[in-house]
């Protein structure tokens, strides 16, 4: 059976929730159940075996846990003689045999079912007379690994996740990053990696998450190096704060036979439990526009303690978003260029690429990251790609080994063009990407080079066709009548191109007889004093003279002005979407009043002919 065969047969246990739990709520039930399911089968073979070793160590009054691992041969035992088809024999007890079964799990696993909060489903199964059905249900399942292997059941479990969070898509979005963000994401991070996606490489490497959600990010990331590269291995590392999304989290790990204490429970931000800990490889989709006020104690006091030491040296963003704060985290991780260094995806919102003035947090995190060469290109994304929010998203990939083309230069790609409809809205995801769309972005930031789009029209007015092409090259003819639109898609810039100084241009404080007033004291002693009522700002491109700049700009318009020198303040911000605006010249104003003429006479012959 196919996995999306088995997923759906999975599912169908919500026929028998129908009108106790509301549609939303049916995966509280079917995902514990289905780990419960599968952690019964995959023990199976051991269980007489781990028996035994219990009932032998306990009384030699051992701790029974490292030969019990042994004997079960996974990272997780149970040590109760019960399973789900025994549980099926004393149906008056069930309940009550179940919480024993559970308990009978190693702490790693049980650990799963407690954040799950099975024992208030369980009540409320048994409440409703379900419970017994349920777990019939379940125990028909066949789940054992020489039916359904880690790999296949990986991918059932995604696809009970994927339906579980489009049935709750008011919350979808703090569970579940869309999965074609997640390819692209995959795809621009190993992209380079030649050694790693080679077939029959043995490497061995480590990915994390910071923000994990239900691991979405983490197993795309193991199954497309597993499909390049069978013979590599990638130990998956992740944090997740809310306590249902780490548990599912932590059950797809376990299902894929991935190490389970890798996953973490907690605020990665004022405890990071993975501390000391440096990755081959991240990914990461953090919470847009969410205020970090409950921890800004501990994080403002490693700011100040512990500077550069610690993961927020550059600087901290205002409290209202604490996106940047995750990039920071992310940066801190990375492994040394000099051990082969790391590269990771991050999906921002638009503030980070712009909030700010110099001198400001988030300016100075901007500027730590393009003055250090850590980013390698930006990627527009389409609007409308989110559960949770339509608004424009970017992918960030940063890393600090990069290939000697792309070194002192960041690519901005805009994505946003690349969409298509869904047949079906989910919350305030209207759009998705195609495979074709993945590819062209990936093969766009593969290249390393400029590229345009060429739109081509109708005479109506009507897309009948568009093509990338090489910033040099020629794009086709339109059909006649019709019209070519080339935009931007692909732009390559220093790193310097994003910098700027803010220059504070003071002139004189003037008596009412219109004298320049001189200071009486201090520095200002027989200088001119400033008028802070007459105070501007300049900001001067990073590359430019700013004398002559200001000869330029400023002094033909205040001939006796000058720059306060002590307030000049260097400031980064990457102005995404003017890159890539194209100026359209309206229209002829005679041809729209002839269209006008037009149309005005059509409605009067209409309403002539009612008339009539």
């Amino acid at each position: 059976m196919n996995q999306t065969s088995l997923s759906a047969l999975i599912w169908s246990v919500a026929d028998l929730l129908r009108g106790d739990y509301k549609q939303s709520e049916y995966g509280r039930v079917i995902l514990p159940f289905t780990v419960l399911r599968r952690l019964d089968c995959v023990l199976a073979s051991t269980k007489p075996a781990v028996l035994a070793e219990f009932e032998a160590k306990t009384k030699t009054g051992l701790n029974p846990d490292p030969f019990l691992l042994r004997k079960a041969k996974q990272s997780f035992y149970n040590t109760s003689p019960l399973d789900l088809p025994k549980l099926l024999g004393d149906q008056d007890h069930i309940r009550q045999n179940l919480y024993s079964y559970i308990q009978g799990f190693s702490p790693e696993a049980r650990d799963i079912f407690e954040r799950f909060d099975f024992h208030a489903q369980v009540e409320r199964l048994a409440k409703a007379d379900l419970l017994y059905l349920v777990t019939e249900k379940f125990a028909n399942f066949d789940l054992h690994p020489d039916a359904v292997d880690n790999a296949q059941m990986g991918l059932v479990f995604e696809e009970l996740i994927r339906k579980f969070a489009e049935l709750s898509n008011e919350t979808a979005g703090e569970h579940f990053t869309p999965r074609e963000v997640i390819r692209l994401m995959v795809n621009l991070i190993f992209i380079e990696d030649d050694d790693v996606l080679a077939s029959g490489n043995a490497v061995v490497r480590t990915i994390y998450d910071p923000t994990a959600g239900t691991g979405g990010m983490l197993s795309v990331a193991a199954e497309h190096l597993l499909q390049h590269n069978p013979a590599a291995r990638l130990t998956l590392f992740g944090q997740e704060l809310n306590d249902e999304s780490y548990a599912i989290c932590k059950a797809d790990m376990l299902i894929r036979g991935q190490d389970v204490s890798n996953i973490i429970a907690g605020n990665t931000l004022s405890e990071d439990g993975h501390g000391g800990r440096k990755f081959d490889y991240m990914l990461s989709n953090p919470p847009f526009g969410v205020e970090w006020k409950k921890v800004e104690k501990t994080i403002r006091s490693e700011h100040e303690q512990k500077g550069f030491d610690g993961r927020f040296g550059p600087g901290l963003p205002r409290v209202s978003d604490g996106s940047m704060l995750f990039l920071l985290h992310l940066i801190a991780k990375m492994r040394p260029a000099v051990d082969g260094g790391s590269r990771f995806g991050i999906v921002l919102n638009g503030s980070p690429l712009f909030t700010g003035s110099a001198g400001s947090g988030e300016s100075e995190i901007r500027r730590y990251v393009l003055e250090n060469d850590l980013v390698e290109a930006i990627i527009g994304l389409p609007t409308d790609m989110f559960y949770n929010t339509g608004i424009a998203t970017y992918v960030w990939i940063l890393s600090n080994k990069k290939p000697d083309d792309r070194k002192g230069t960041v690519q901005l790609i805009d994505g946003s063009s690349f969409w298509q409809k869904m047949r079906k809205s989910l919350g305030s995801k209207r759009k998705e990407m195609s495979d074709e769309h993945i590819a062209t972005v990936t093969r766009l930031f593969g290249d390393f080079a400029e590229a345009e789009l060429a739109n081509v029209f109708d005479a109506n007015g009507k897309e009948v066709g568009r093509q990338v092409i090489a910033a040099a090259e020629f794009a086709l003819e339109p059909p006649e009548g019709g019209k070519l639109k080339v935009a931007p898609l692909a732009r390559i810039f220093k790193n310097e191109d994003f910098g700027y100084t803010t220059i504070t241009v003071e002139r004189p404080l003037r008596d009412e007889a219109g004298n320049i007033v001189l200071g009486q004291k201090g520095k200002l002693k027989g200088k001119p004093q400033p008028d802070s009522s007459l105070r501007d700002t300049e900001n001067v491109p990073l590359g430019e003279d700013i004398q002559a700049y200001f000869e330029r700009e400023v002094l033909p318009h205040a001939p006796d002005a000058w720059i306060d020198e002590a307030k000049s303040k260097v400031g980064y911000e990457i102005p995404f979407n003017r890159h890539f605006y194209v100026f359209e010249p309206p229209r002829d104003l005679h041809a729209i009043d002839e269209e006008l003429k037009a149309v005005s006479a059509r409605i009067m012959a209409m309403l002539g002919e009612l008339a009539e």
